[in-house]
Parts: C-alpha cells; structure tokens; sequence
C-alpha cells in the first residue's frame, strides 16, 4: 500500500477513482482500523512496535516518527474534505454513476451535494479509530509541538464524527404503506413461505409487530415526521434511505450549530438494504464496549449515539424478524430476496443475513438458528460462484462487476439524472459474515463448514489481486482475471471500496482467531473420562512411591502431574490440547506400570 500511496515522502489520495471523501476514508482506513484493531499491529508506543510492523512501515519513518506521519496525513484527510466554513463534507463525488452505466455522470458542482450513508457510516469508523488512536498516542509523545498536533487532530475528528451522527440520524426513515400497494404487495409476497393467505398473514404481520410499531411511534422521534410512522393496518420497514430523507426533520436538540443538522436531503424515504447495513455497521462501532470505556464522547456525542443506538436495536429487530419470519421456512432462505420496490439479488439475500448475523451476536442465538442462517450463507457461496465456478455468459459475474446499482431516488432532483452506487463487495462480505457467524457456534461441524465457506472466497480474492510487473500484489480489484465477460479487461489501479472492505474481513479474521477454540461436548465428556483414569493412576503411584526418593521416578510423577495439572487449566478452552495432555501422562503411567511389572518378575 504504502509503495502506491507514499511516494517521495508525501501521501496519495485516490484510486481507481478521483479522490472523494468516502474513498479517501476507505483509502485511510486500509492503515488504520488493523493498527487500531489488532494489539500487535499498535504502532503509538515506539517501545512496543513489532518489528514486522515497523518493516512494512518503513517509509513512515523509524518507531519514533512512524505515528507522527500519521497524523500528518490523517489531518491532511480532514483538510481535504472540510469546506471554508469549517463544515465536514461526505459527499459520493466520483463514486457516482448513471443508473444506465454506459450513461455519462453530469460533471458540476451539484455532484458534491448528494451524500451517501456510507459517507457518514464511513466517517464514524474512521474517527473513532483516530480518537482511539490520539488517546493511546498523546500518553507517548514527548514533544510539545507534536502534542498540539495530536490535540488539533482530536478536534477534527471529533467534529467531523458529530456531523456523520447527525448525518445517519437524518437518514433514518420509516416507510409505511398499505397492502394493497406495489410495495405492500412486494413484503406480503416476500414473507408468505405457505399456504397463508393475505387475511391471515397480514393479522401475523399485526400481532408479530405490534410492540416495534408502539416503540417507534413513542421513541424515534429526532429525525422522523410523526406523518411517517405506521397506523395498525399499515405495513412498514424501517432502515436507512440513501442519505439524508426528504422532508427529514431538522435537528435542534442536539448539534444544531452546524451545517447538517439542517442540511436539505433529497432521498427518497424509504430503507435501502446496502445503506441500512452500511450504516448498522458504522453504529456497531459506534456503540462498542471498547468505545464506550475510553470516554471520548461529548456529552451531545453521548446523546446522538443513544439515539443512533435505539434505531439499530429496532432495526434489527425489524429485518431479523422479518427475515426469520416463518419458523418452518425463513423468508431469507428464498434466495434472492425481493426488495419492497420489486428489486431481487443474491446481493440483498446476503445484506439481510448481515442483520441476521449481528442479530444472534446480540443476543443468545439457539442452535436451529445458526443451522439455518449456515445453510443461507453455503447456498450463496454456490450462487455467488465462490465455491462453484463461474460458466459463460453467467449472470453471477454482475454481482463482482460491475456490480448491483443502488439507485438513488431523489438524485434526479439535483442532477436532472438519476444516479447510482454500484456495490462489489459480495465476496469481502461473504468473509466477514461467514468469520461472525463461526465466532457464535461451538459446534465444530458448523464452525468448520462456515470456515471453509471463508476460506474459498479468500481464495478467490487472492486470484483477484492487482498485478505489478508480473507478481501478484495485496491491493484490489483486477476482477478481469477471474470473470467471464471481462477478459482481457485489465485494472491496474487499486479499489480502496474493496481493499477496505478485505481489510474489514482480515480484520474480522484476526477476531475470530483471538476467541478459544469452540468446545465440542462429546470431546470433553471424552476429557473428563480420561482425566478422571490418569489423576486415579496417578494417585495410585503417589501412595506407592517413596517420600523421600529423589530418583528419575521421582521427576517422571512430577512430570505426570504436570501433564494432569494443565489438561484441567486447558479443559473448558482448548478441549483437544488437554486430551493430548492427558494421553502422554496416561502413557508415562503405563510405561511405570510396566516397569514395576517387570521389577516384580525379576524378583
């Protein structure tokens, strides 16, 4: 990374495409969410660098002036993407097309009004990681100057985090329609998995909802029009639109000194599968315990992420119920899933599992529940041609490239043209979730075939590297190499959307790693047997054994005990290591028994 973005000693901002504030995050954040995520890779305390770490970060400098660079870029960033006013800026810029994509993208000033989710969901991610990382680093640094640039650092970040909360809560919508409308047929269509009738699901659909629709009349109310909310026989989603709504509320409790808070949106308000999950994922770290203990919020930080933080609870209550909604057949388990305005992908099946995933991981997942979300995730695999190859002309390669268009309604009311995002992160997101998912179970059958899943799209990513000077290298995306329709389609610049996103997944990787390995209870009902026979034999010896013998029988029982003794620390963590343990002191104990058997018949 650093030999395509930190040449003669100054930083590189853009990719595949123009420099925008989204892609330079993402740009950003390929450093800095491992350095801030994964202890080994901290690179704020000099003395406790990894000298692998400071090796690949060379260019930066030496342990010393190695965080200092950082900063220096990470403040250029906020430079960059801060109008004369002082007001953050989150605009999509150059990662906006035409909804047609052969369609030229109007060029003018109006593109830097239309901001994305992903611009505020983004922006949350990236300075939390810069607060957490200037509060780890101000404790280390010696210099007064330098001191002063890690406070103006902690300023900026703090702003710009106060504006994307905003951001997402003005995007935060509820859809309410009747059922007999297109898109209150689409739902109805969508959840019926049997011989329901519209009657009887609809009074389901009442009963299974009846406490969320209370909730969200009496408790969302920054952001959202009373008008929106549903009445008892309406049918509803709640979730994320594009950016900010349409008619979205302006804000005055809380942040209303700047800009956003009463900034103009344009989208249409109605939730987006992409930006709903987008932003779900900026709230997670949002509302982390780790976050949470390092008190670097403002009190009105504090307040927007309690709110930010009760339309994730209600969100994902709401698209992981209905995903779930028939016990007997999971609606997500008729892939593609059908979106409210008619729009079907394997892409949307797989956002939804997302919100499933972070559903169990919130609360206590059974069993049953993460068979069948396991069976969803191995069936897209097959679909998205991770674990199945890919055939000409196949209509699976539009998922990677150029990937599923997020049309953006309301943009034509800026641009005189509809616009869109088209997303490409199918295999990153397959890796992320699969990770989350195995870090759930202590079933090793199903930690096994989650692993598996992960390990074939890493597979693929890795034959998807860009190529310099004919070796492979870790930037992404030359998909050409690997889709029909493509070939002979070179890409020899990198996609900081989907580096960022396999960083996401390496990430998530090192996570699930970090976790003790799953506990299979036949295994250690085996454990318990086998500790059980080797303390008794064992006991046996030391009552036969002399008090005061100090010969090589004596160490062999010390050595016995030492076996039986960390099998028990290792029983509830590491099952199989404590059954190798115990078998070699079970052994020791044999060859004892045989020795004494051999002594006797000498005598």
């Amino acid at each position: 990374m650093l030999a395509e973005c930190f040449v003669d000693g100054k930083w590189v901002w853009g990719g595949r495409v123009e420099s925008n504030p989204i892609s330079d995050a993402e740009q950003l954040l390929c450093l800095l969410y491992p350095i801030t995520q994964i202890d080994t890779f901290a690179v704020h305390d000099p003395d406790s660098t990894q000298r692998d770490v400071l090796r690949a970060l060379r260019p930066f400098g030496d342990a010393s002036n190695l965080p200092r660079t950082l900063v220096e870029i990470a403040t250029d960033y906020f430079i960059r993407h801060t109008d004369e006013e002082g007001e953050p800026r989150f605009a999509a810029g150059s990662y906006l097309r035409s909804l047609n994509p052969d369609d030229p993208v109007p060029e003018d000033e109006r593109l830097q009004q239309l901001e994305v989710v992903d611009g505020y969901s983004m922006s949350i991610t990236l300075c939390l990681s810069l607060l957490l990382f200037v509060n780890d680093r101000e404790r280390m640094e010696a210099r007064s100057a330098h001191v002063e640039k890690l406070v103006d650092l902690r300023a900026r970040a703090s702003r710009r985090l106060t504006s994307a909360m905003v951001g997402l809560l003005r995007s935060f919508v509820v859809n309410s329609v009747g059922s007999e409308t297109n898109e209150g047929r689409a739902i109805l269509q969508m959840l019926n998995q049997g011989p329901t009738t519209d009657a009887e699901l609809q009074q389901n659909l009442r009963n299974r909802f009846e406490r969320l629709r209370n909730q969200l009349k009496t408790d969302v109310r920054l952001g959202v029009e009373a008008e929106a909310m549903p009445d008892e026989d309406q049918l509803f989603e709640c979730g994320w639109t594009w950016g900010i709504a349409k008619d979205a509320k302006i804000i005055t409790e809380y942040a209303a000194d700047i800009a956003i808070s009463s900034q103009q949106g344009y989208a249409q308000p109605r939730p987006w599968l992409y930006f709903t999950v987008s932003a779900l994922d900026g709230i997670v770290d949002l509302t982390s315990r780790r976050i949470r203990t390092l008190n670097i919020f403002t009190d009105e930080q504090r307040s927007l992420a309690d709110a930010l933080a009760l339309r994730w609870e209600l969100t994902q209550r709401y698209w992981s119920a209905v995903a779930r909604f028939d016990a007997e057949r999971w609606p997500l388990e008729d892939i593609p899933w059908r979106t409210s305005d008619g729009q079907e992908s394997d892409y949307y099946s797989l956002l939804v599992v997302s919100v499933v995933i972070q559903d169990l991981i919130a609360r206590t997942a059974t069993d049953a529940d993460l068979v069948k979300a396991v069976r969803v995730i191995e069936d897209l695999a097959r679909r998205g041609r991770i674990t199945s190859r890919f055939t000409e002309n196949d209509r699976a390669a539009a998922m990677h490239f150029p990937g599923v268009a997020q049309g953006l309604v309301g943009s034509e009311d800026v641009m005189d043209a509809r616009l869109a995002l088209y997303t490409t992160d199918f295999t990153p997101l397959v890796i992320k979730r699969s990770l989350q998912a195995a870090f759930l179970t202590d079933d090793v059958e199903t930690r096994e075939a989650l692993m598996v899943v992960a390990e074939a799209a890493m597979d693929q990513l890795d034959g998807r590297r860009l190529i310099r000077d004919g070796q492979s290298v870790d930037l992404w995306d030359d998909v050409g190499r690997m889709l029909p329709g493509t070939r002979g389609q070179t890409f020899d610049r990198p996609s900081w959307y989907l580096t960022e996103r396999v960083v996401e997944a390496l990430v998530a990787t090192a996570n699930t790693y970090q976790q003790d390995t799953p506990r299979d209870p036949a295994m250690y009902d085996h454990l318990l047997r086998l500790l059980n026979e080797a303390d008794h034999i064992y006991n046996q010896e030391l009552l036969r054994s002399d008090v005061d013998d100090r010969s090589s029988l004596r160490d062999r029982l010390g050595e016995i005990g030492g076996h039986i003794a960390r099998a028990r620390e290792l029983r509830q963590r590491r099952t199989s290591t404590a059954i190798a343990l115990v078998e070699r002191a079970l052994r020791l104990l044999d060859l004892l028994a045989e020795a004494d058997a051999d002594a006797s018949r000498s005598r």
